[in-house]
């Protein structure tokens, strides 16, 4: 019988992570077949993949109310049984709404009874009605149809969050195939929510995210989770992407008798005092307060395009700046910012960055991570007040 394994890309950061790594190279020799079911379309796809690799785009499925109910619910409430977590409390506090119109209203109607029933018993419940709501779905009917005719040995989803992965979860369920989650990222248990579903087996970067995940998830079994590290970082040891300082240099016109300051941006949705702090430092530079010779290169962040930086660009024209290269392949999306994907391109101008620039300074964000694992200092900054 063949060994043949499912797995479920979903974004521009799974699709780094597992498509230009040596994740599918590697896995494509366990494995007899292999078939991506894919949350971006089939046209993202130029890389040259092994022979026994299958590519299938999926529907992309849509919420109706009801279900968004139920999710919303079971998102909320476990976020107040979690608030003594300060990413669990600023999710929850950020999350509430802000006017009064109709689904806002829902919303703090949501908020409202979950402060008070948030067991772990009430949260199941929740998830248990979200999955009934779009069990006889024609999208969920199409997953469970698609999945019985491949019939895989395992399912493996790269990204534990999509709520539009839900169906495709409860597909694998009723056909009783084993599922796994990898743990997107290492901040994730302990402040982005609640996970789309519940799985099979569990991957996750480390100890502590282990420890995290039996604490936030108490059904689930120790066995069950499996300490793996992480494809993200692969890149940077991966020759193909390496670059010399010279070429960086010239690329991006850069002085070479002066030291690189690299800021790493969020995205809007947390990250609004990115350009006070890339004003800070900008000034800081021009007024010679910075008691070294330094010029700053600002990287963008992938989920978003630099628009909201136009004003900065004019008053600051000595800056340096790095748009990732990541295509947005479809608009009409849930999370349109989950279908932009990376370039080759791009993945050797951030290794090039990592390794040549002399400091970054970010939000706390997993750029901290990055820029540690080539031994360079990070500043995590503290801006900005209430307003």
């Amino acid at each position: 019988m063949q060994k043949k394994l499912g797995i479920v890309i979903t974004d521009g950061v799974g699709f780094r992570n597992f498509m230009l790594s040596n994740f599918m190279q590697e896995v494509s020799l366990q494995f007899d077949i292999l078939i991506i079911y894919s949350g971006l379309p089939k046209s993202a796809y130029e890389t040259k993949l092994p022979s026994n690799i299958e590519i299938k785009e999926l529907e992309v499925f849509t919420e109706s109310k009801l279900t968004w109910f139920f999710r919303k619910w079971k998102e909320v409430a476990h976020l107040q049984k979690y608030q003594t977590f300060y990413g669990m409390k600023d999710n929850l506090v950020s999350g509430y709404p802000k006017n009064n119109s109709p689904r806002s209203l829902l919303v703090k109607s949501i908020y409202l009874f979950t402060r008070f029933i948030h067991s772990d018993a009430s949260i199941s419940l929740a998830e248990k009605l979200q999955f009934l709501s779009f069990s006889d779905h024609r999208i969920t009917q199409s997953y469970i149809k698609l999945l019985k005719e491949d019939q895989p040995s395992h399912v493996f989803f790269t990204h534990q969050r999509p709520p539009f992965l839900a169906p495709f979860l409860i597909a694998a369920k009723q056909l009783k195939l084993p599922t796994s989650t990898f743990i997107f990222s290492w901040d994730n248990l302990a402040s982005k929510g609640r996970m789309l579903g519940t799985f099979d087996h569990f991957l996750v970067w480390s100890d502590l995210m282990k420890a995290e995940l039996l604490y936030f998830y108490p059904r689930v079994k120790e066995e069950d989770v499996k300490v793996v590290g992480t494809p993200q970082f692969e890149p940077y040891v991966m020759p193909k992407y390496e670059t010399s300082k010279e070429d960086f240099l010239k690329k991006f016109q850069l002085e070479t008798t002066k030291k690189v300051i690299c800021y790493s941006c969020a995205d809007v949705s947390i990250g609004k005092n990115d350009p006070v702090v890339i004003t800070a430092i900008a000034n800081a530079i021009r007024s010679k307060a910075i008691n070294s010779q330094v010029q700053l290169l600002v990287r963008t962040s992938p989920a978003e395009d630099d628009s909201r930086f136009k004003a900065i660009r004019e008053a600051f024209p000595e800056i340096v700046w790095n748009v990732p290269k990541w295509t947005l392949t479809r608009e009409n999306h849930a999370e349109s910012w989950s279908q932009r994907v990376p370039s080759e391109e791009d993945i050797k101008d951030l290794r090039a960055i990592l390794e040549y620039v002399a400091l970054n300074v970010n939000m706390c964000s997993t750029m901290s991570l990055d820029f540690m694992l080539f031994n360079k200092p990070v500043i995590n900054t503290v801006f900005g007040n209430e307003a």
